[in-house]
């Protein structure tokens, strides 16, 4: 993050993915891996089951890992860095710690101690619930498991503190010396097939591609003599949570949406609705006509992964070909031709050839990818930074040196999340995905075998809770926020934990995010999705 200069603010693995089998101890902490990312969680069961790899899961369900795991460290909702803190103070209190590596490659670590003095394992209980004894086991198994390597996803990123969140994490791969080592690292999974690629190609409000930030005016100099212009605005803008509410005040009168359903996937939803549909154009473009698409004035119909070429760059940093399979149907056309095309029209023309020549001037204008090409992605995906053509790509990260330097500690205290449970909306509420949908549902729910498997949204209970609330499985049941209400069947399951409900926001019909609270994260401007303050009732 900010102090780091990049080195997990990219949001990319500093490790990869078949590492993974190689670490002494995995920590997986705001990922339900074996539903997000199946593949990626293989790798994680075949350490466990047959590399007997201890797994440290911490989460507030019950999630289909903690059968392997060898220490569930079940925390309440928005407790995350109380229970990060408390197993670094057992840590420093036991001298755990790998002192050589904090005294060469980190700074600010007096700081970190300071702040850590209160998180007693008794005083972490008290807020998290995660019991004393638990968590003193938990922080003496990662702390004496070289390597270590640390998974989360955006169970950790989806609150109002998920940068702290993060930035935590990295205090416990640092203080531990995991951190530049093969099999170790802080290794966040990508919530989607591209979303890494995306970012890398500068698909942030503050960045070129390459994340070279639009502010510095060395980085403005190049991307003007590569594309031609002058006067490249010098100021970062908005992220999408932050253009929804500009709408109303005027700051925002069009939006051209690629590939995004925000009708279903942004906080408060409805409110989400009641925005778009306030501007003077909005113009979607995308594979399948989306619930954001029906709000649209004009819609243009994009190829798939499947009918298009080009590159996608994974979780783990590996840039790969990706290859048309079928022709696009009817008038649907490739993103990057729809873009050059309006562009044009627009008053600056842009003529490439093909997206191998779009690549090279990627290449070009980005040191990461410089020495990654199409004719050396024939024989496979290379993982960036890649400076030059001899080079091989890079395996892990910060293996002499961080970015910045020293890595850098930071001093990081419990904030509770925005909304808390009261007397009114006693519940929490957490959503989530599925193994058998995906997303907003615009591709997965068309294939009739994944509906079949996951026909409808649910509302998932604890036993306990079924008992208070006198349901039964199937029961329908409305669970209202402060922002909207929904309907849907009870699922009784063990997964769950008493106090909290859990549900997938795949559906439109009963859309989870009608519920979240749309405050964020002042650093990443990312929403707390994953705790809002709810009430539930037996409908009927």
């Amino acid at each position: 993050m900010a102090g780091l200069a990049a080195s997990f603010g990219s949001g990319a693995m500093t490790n990869s993915i078949g590492e993974l089998e190689s670490a002494e101890c995995i920590f997986i902490t705001g990922s339900n891996t074996t539903e997000n990312h199946p593949v990626i969680a293989a790798y994680i069961k075949r350490a466990a089951r047959f590399g007997k790899k201890p797994l440290i899961i911490m989460d507030p369900r019950k999630i289909d890992l903690v059968r392997h795991a060898k220490i569930w460290l079940r925390q309440k909702p928005g407790t995350d860095i109380p229970v990060l803190n408390g197993m670094m103070h057992v840590i420093l209190k036991e001298n755990l710690q790998d002192q050589a590596y904090i005294d060469e490659r980190t700074e600010n670590f007096a700081a970190l101690k300071e702040v850590l003095e209160k998180y007693t394992p008794e005083y972490v209980e008290k807020i998290s619930g995660v019991p004393a004894q638990d968590l003193i086991a938990a922080a003496r198994l990662f702390a004496t498991s070289k390597p270590a390597s640390i998974v989360y996803c955006m169970g950790i990123t989806q609150h109002t503190v998920g940068t702290d969140n993060v930035k935590t994490l990295a205090n416990l791969a640092m203080l531990t010396g995991n951190v530049g080592v093969f099999g170790g690292g802080v290794n966040p999974l990508r919530g989607q097939n591209n979303v890494q690629g995306a970012c890398d190609m500068g698909g942030l409000p503050n960045v070129f591609s390459g994340y070279q930030a639009v502010t510095d005016a060395a980085n403005r100099q190049k991307m003007e003599a590569a594309w031609g212009v002058s006067s490249l605005p010098d100021w970062v803008g908005m992220t999408m949570t932050e253009m929804l509410p500009a709408i109303k005040t005027g700051g925002i009168k069009a939006l051209y949406i690629v590939g995004e359903n925000p009708a279903i996937s942004d906080p408060d939803s409805d409110h989400a609705v009641k925005e778009m549909q306030a501007l003077e154009f909005l113009v979607v473009q995308d594979i399948f006509l989306t619930e954001t698409g029906k709000l649209a004035d004009v819609v243009l119909p994009a190829a798939s992964f499947a009918e298009k070429e080009g590159t996608f760059s994974n979780t783990e940093r590996r840039v790969a070909r990706v290859r048309k399979a079928v022709p696009p149907p009817g008038q649907a056309r490739p993103d990057w031709q729809i873009i050059c095309d309006l562009a044009t029209r627009l008053g600056y023309p842009m003529t490439y050839k093909n997206p191998e020549e779009i690549f090279e001037e990627i290449r070009k204008v980005t040191p990461s990818y410089a020495g990654i090409s199409y004719q050396r992605l024939e024989a496979g995906g290379i993982q960036w930074p890649c400076p030059n053509e001899e080079h091989p790509g890079t395996m892990f990260l910060h293996k002499d040196r961080f970015a910045r330097g020293l890595g850098m500690f930071f001093p990081i205290d419990h904030k509770d999340p925005a909304e808390m449970p009261d007397a009114d909306y006693p519940l929490y509420l957490t959503t989530g995905r599925l193994l058998y949908q995906y997303h907003t549902g615009t591709m997965s729910r068309k294939a009739p075998g994944l509906v079949e498997k996951a026909p409808e949204c649910f509302v998932e209970i604890s036993p306990a809770d079924a008992a208070k609330y006198n349901l039964a499985e199937g029961d329908r049941v409305r669970v209202r926020s402060r922002r909207g209400q929904i309907e849907a069947r009870a699922h009784i399951s063990p997964k769950g934990v008493a106090g909290t409900v859990f549900i997938p926001f795949h559906y439109y019909e009963a859309a989870a995010n009608k519920l979240t609270n749309p405050a964020l994260d002042p650093v990443s401007k990312i929403p707390e999705y994953k705790v809002c303050a709810v009430q539930m009732e037996k409908v009927g």
